[in-house]
Order: structure tokens, then C-alpha cells, then sequence
């Protein structure tokens, strides 16, 4: 209790990380508005309740609320130290969806298990845990990383699992975000670069074979280079959003006023809300989001970058692979919307209807600013008055006697060769 007191002192002595927590809080409130709005006329004939998506979500947004502070008040060190325990729990959930009787299907896919009137959706909690886990893999497993491609090579036995697993469901997005992430995570650590072009191509490769392995994956495909060869089968969802974006115009329909919401685009309230809000806010509201997430992926990076410069490594690889997962999956979603991408089901995070998907989202706010918080002066001199053990002990970048790869702190370091890297590592030796 004692440690739950400090802890909490800890938080509660400096100001919160506004430029993280800000536009993660407009998200969400836009979000909720947009939920309720896009919702009301189905769930009214489905429910008989006009208001029933819009009070779940209000619950996600409370519990999301806890998750944050829960993670807010834990050290960085608490995760890096309990990562393989959380992996593991992520990997058995994952195997217990598939068991029969105990998953729940919909729409073909088998993604969440039943709890109660709520529904737990495992493979969010999964990519955060994994993400988690690399940014221990890359600390212990710094030199080899930098150096070999055996560094890679052993990721890919976890890595694996979870893909295998993600496929099984089918949840072909949740493994190209969490895999974008975890790329982005080694590149950042110091992966030379001909190690992650083979990566890059062998993941290429792979996702190439998945798509073509599957028949309504190639379809997907198929319908999203030419939605409208097919505009009432399978290219459907695509030209639903893009007419409520061309409805929409520069500044949108009005709140509320959205035709595509009425039965014509299918999960207006999840996957495809931010099409009812391009239609109802028009560009200039459907920008005003690109921005929001522009600042927190920034201050998010920036954050870790921090770390990294302070020599706390894991927390800066943590920082990076949150802020990367999110990145992705926005970027993914929004690229659905507009027509760029081929359809997925993925959420908008902070934004799309789903209890998983906010907690996942709250977990992921709640650690990046609790990274912000552990890398301000006030903490340290916090910690040193109190005497509590609050960091976790790291290795320093002078420690390392290694030449470090500086992450974002440097990005033109990134495109020396690495000949000259290897003699600059041979000379400080």
C-alpha cells in the first residue's frame, strides 16, 4: 500500500504530458459523439433503445479510464520485468478463442470470447503485450540485434506464435499491425539495414501468399482496386464510404445528418465511423482527426526518443512500439475509409465503438505517459528525496560499449553505411 502511496505522490507532484494526453482525449470524445451519432437509427429497430452503442461505449470509456490510471501509477520497470507473463496470458487467450463453443463468430471471424453482456477481443490486449515483450528482446538482445541476423531470427519463434494465431481467427490486420510495429521497434533499436530490407521483403513475400492462400482476401483485393466494378457485392463497403465522403464535402452534412448511417454503410459505428464523420464534419472534420493523431503520434515518439537520449532503453522502445501500433492501425483504417487501402477490420484508435479496443488503447496512454512522466527531472528528484526504488536499473549508453544507434535522435546516422558504422565501433573499442 505503501508503494501505491508513493507511487500515486510520484504522479500527482508534476504535470501530466497535455500534448499526449489532450488530443488522446479529444479522440475519444469525438469518437463517442460520432458512435452515438452513427448508431442511434439501427441500434433504435435493432435494440428498441436509440441510446444502447452510446451507453456501452460511455462503460469502455469509464473502464478505459481506470486502465489508464492503473497503468499511470505503474513503473516502467513493472512491465519489462512481468513481459513474458503478459505474453503468455496473451498467447492462451488467443488459443482459447479458437476453441470451440467458447469463441465467438461474426461476420466468418472468430476474434472474441463472451463475458457476460461484454465481449473480450483478445488480439488488442495481444499486440500491446507483444510489443511489450520486444522492447525487453531488444535490451537484452541489443549487440546481436545490431550486429547479427540470428538477432531477428530468434524474435521470430514468439513472433510466429502470434501470427499463426492471428491467421487461425482470421485476423489478418491485427498481424500486419503488430508486425509493422515490431519491424519499426528493431529499425529503431539498430537493425542494419540490409537485416530489415530482407525482412521487409520476406514479410512482403508472406503477406503476398496469405492474401492469395485465401479466397475472400483476394477478393478484397480484387474489390478494392475497383469498388466499383462490383458496387452491390463485394466492393459494397467501399463505395458506401466513399459516397458519404463525397456528401460530405469541405465542411459536412451537419452533425447528425449522415445518409450512409442509415443501413446503406455496414459498421457505421466501428470500422467505417470515420466515413459518417467525414460526411457529417466534411474534410475540414475529418483533417482536424489526421491532426490529432499527428500531434500524439509526434509527442509520442518524441517521448521515447527521451528516454533513449537518458539512456533508458526499454522505455524507449516501449514508447516507440505503442505510439508505432497505434500509428499503423490509424493510418490503416483512415486508408480503408478513403479507398486507399482494401478493407480490414481494424478499429480507429480512440475513435471506433469497442470496449477492447479503448482499453488497449487507455493501457497504451497510460504507460506512454507514465515513460513522459519517469523522464522528467521532477521525477528524479522525486525519487532520490523519497529513497524508493521507482526506475528499474538500466544500461547507459556509455555502458553499452557499443556505438549505439541513436534512434530518432539522429536520423541521418540511420543512412551511414555500415562498413563505416563497424569502423567507428572498432575504433572507440
Amino acid at each position: 500500500m505503501m508503494a501505491l502511496v508513493q507511487q500515486w505522490h510520484a504522479v500527482t507532484a508534476q504535470r501530466l504530458d497535455l500534448a499526449l494526453f489532450l488530443p488522446a482525449l479529444a479522440l475519444a470524445l469525438i469518437g463517442y459523439i460520432m458512435i452515438t451519432s452513427a448508431s442511434m437509427d439501427v441500434v433504435a429497430v435493432k435494440f428498441n433503445d436509440p441510446f444502447y452503442q452510446s451507453k456501452r461505449q460511455l462503460l469502455f470509456m469509464f473502464l478505459g479510464s481506470i486502465t489508464l490510471v492503473v497503468c499511470l501509477i505503474t513503473p516502467v520497470h513493472v512491465w519489462q520485468k512481468q513481459s513474458p507473463y503478459l505474453l503468455l496470458i496473451a498467447l492462451l487467450l488467443l488459443a482459447a478463442v479458437l476453441i470451440p463453443g467458447l469463441g465467438r463468430t461474426v461476420n466468418g471471424s472468430t476474434r472474441w470470447i463472451p463475458i457476460g453482456p461484454l465481449s473480450l477481443q483478445p488480439s488488442e490486449f495481444a499486440k500491446v503485450a507483444v510489443v511489450v515483450f520486444m522492447a525487453g528482446y531488444l535490451v537484452r538482445q541489443q549487440e546481436e540485434v545490431r550486429n547479427n541476423f540470428s538477432g531477428f531470427l530468434k524474435s521470430l519463434v514468439v513472433l510466429g506464435a502470434f501470427i499463426v494465431l492471428f491467421l487461425l481467427e482470421p485476423d489478418f490486420g491485427a498481424a500486419v499491425v503488430m508486425m509493422g510495429a515490431v519491424l519499426g521497434m528493431f529499425f529503431l533499436g539498430g537493425m542494419r539495414k540490409r537485416h530489415i530490407s530482407i525482412v521487409m521483403l520476406a514479410t512482403v513475400g508472406f503477406g503476398t501468399i496469405t492474401i492469395l492462400a485465401a479466397e475472400y482476401r483476394y477478393k478484397r483485393l480484387i474489390s478494392y482496386l475497383d469498388p466499383w466494378a462490383d458496387p452491390f457485392g463485394t466492393g459494397y463497403q467501399l463505395t458506401q464510404a466513399q459516397i458519404a465522403f463525397g456528401r460530405g464535402g469541405w465542411f459536412g452534412e451537419g452533425l447528425g445528418q449522415s445518409m450512409q448511417k442509415l443501413f446503406y454503410l455496414p459498421e457505421a459505428h466501428t470500422d467505417f465511423v470515420y466515413s459518417v464523420l467525414a460526411e457529417e464534419w466534411g474534410a475540414f472534420g475529418a483533417m482536424v482527426v489526421v491532426a490529432l493523431y499527428g500531434v500524439f503520434i509526434v509527442r509520442g515518439l518524441n517521448v521515447g526518443q527521451k528516454a533513449e537520449r537518458s539512456g533508458r532503453l526499454f522505455s524507449a522502445y516501449l514508447a516507440y512500439g505503442l505510439v508505432l501500433l497505434i500509428a499503423a492501425q490509424a493510418i490503416i483504417n483512415i486508408g480503408v475509409n478513403l479507398g486507399l487501402l482494401p478493407t480490414k477490420g481494424l478499429t480507429l484508435p480512440f475513435v471506433s465503438y469497442g470496449g477492447s479496443s479503448m482499453l488497449a488503447c487507455a493501457a497504451s496512454l497510460g504507460i506512454l505517459l507514465r515513460i513522459s512522466l519517469e523522464n522528467s527531472v521532477t521525477y528524479g528528484a522525486l525519487k532520490a528525496e523519497n529513497d524508493v526504488h521507482l526506475d528499474f536499473p538500466h544500461k547507459t549508453l556509455d555502458t553499452l560499449n557499443t556505438d549505439v544507434t541513436p534512434g530518432l535522435d539522429d536520423v541521418d546516422q540511420w543512412f551511414v553505411d555500415d562498413d563505416k558504422k563497424q569502423d567507428r565501433r572498432h575504433d572507440k573499442v
